[in-house]
């Protein structure tokens, strides 16, 4: 079946949309899963794991309907990449199947939805190595090929378009972008920073933004910044740089501290909700197309709601 908004994505016209928070994280700190490879995608395993995800998406989209705002519902498939699902004991066939099922689940959910639009699927795909540093070093042709598996089970599937977050260096942007263009369809690449505002091989923010739309002819319908609190980047927002206008979604972590620290952290730090709301009204302010507001790394749906509260007005449309 066709996409619904393939061909037109909401937000790309201005719509602010809503979407979900720190999914792994939620699932092992507040639902005392256990998810090895932080992989959430076997879930869709089981009924009991269908439901639990269900039930995770539903509690944000009723923060969404409260506020009248549209939503994008990311897929749990950060991890059903090739490399990591043999990690996992997963075959390719494996894959195929799972990621489909992922984008099937997300389908029933909009249909269930009621009064919430609009509602936007996306693939979401992570780095092939781990989120934190660049330790899978691929040419832009590589991670082309790599990446072109799982967007390509995305493109027969009912999803609008495909989203890779926490993505380390230019080359492996620019992969899938590349391998998304060549499956038609469209792509959001998120990168993900150090304390420093720079992405882990580090390269300067804007220089990464600005190298990966060069090297792409512009072919990403956006870019986002996700896995780093906005005290970590904000620095690197502040110029006029045309760049800025290109980063139209922000998944922040609720915690400051450095991505080795919470490699290692047993606890979780959820920060403070409602200041990361005042961060996000802040960054709306700083970057001119901020229309998708979403979490990551120690979130769940009350720092949502806290975004939804500063940046959206509530009850309207």
């Amino acid at each position: 079946m066709r996409a619904l908004h393939r061909t037109h994505l909401p937000q790309t016209d201005g719509t602010p949309l809503l979407t979900d928070s720190g999914l792994e994280t939620t699932l092992i700190f507040l639902d005392g899963l256990e998810l090895p490879c932080f992989a959430s995608y076997p879930l869709l395993d089981t009924v009991e794991g269908r439901r639990t995800l269900r039930a995770y998406y539903e509690r944000h989209l009723a923060i969404a309907a409260d506020h009248g705002s549209g939503f994008l519902l990311e897929a749990p498939t950060w991890r059903a990449s090739r490399d990591w699902g043999a990690e996992l004991g997963h075959t390719p066939a494996d894959l195929e199947r799972l990621n489909k099922a992922a984008i099937m689940l997300l389908a029933e959910i909009r249909r269930d939805a009621g009064a919430v639009a609009p509602i936007v699927i996306s693939g979401n795909l992570g780095p092939r190595g781990d989120g934190y540093q660049p330790d899978t070093a691929m040419t832009a042709d590589e991670a082309q090929a790599f990446h072109a598996e799982q967007i390509g089970w995305f493109a027969e599937t009912e999803a609008d378009l495909v989203t890779a977050v926490t993505i380390c260096t230019v080359n492996e942007g620019v992969g899938v972008i590349r391998a998304a263009a060549a499956a038609g369809m469209p792509v959001v690449l998120s990168y993900t920073t150090e304390t420093d505002g720079r992405l882990p091989d580090g390269t300067p923010l804007g220089e990464a933004f600005e190298q990966t739309d060069m090297l792409t002819a512009g072919a990403a319908a956006y870019f986002m910044i996700n896995c780093a609190h906005p005290d970590h980047f904000r620095a690197a927002l502040e110029s006029d740089a045309a760049w800025l206008g290109r980063v139209w979604g922000v998944r922040a972590n609720a915690s400051r501290l450095s991505h080795a620290e919470l490699d290692e952290a047993e606890e979780l730090d959820a920060g403070n909700p409602a200041e990361l709301g005042r961060d996000y009204a802040q960054l709306k302010r700083m970057l001119p197309n901020l229309r998708v507001f979403g979490g990551c790394c120690g979130t769940d749906h009350r720092h949502i709601e806290a975004m939804a509260d500063c940046c959206m007005a509530r009850g309207t449309a």
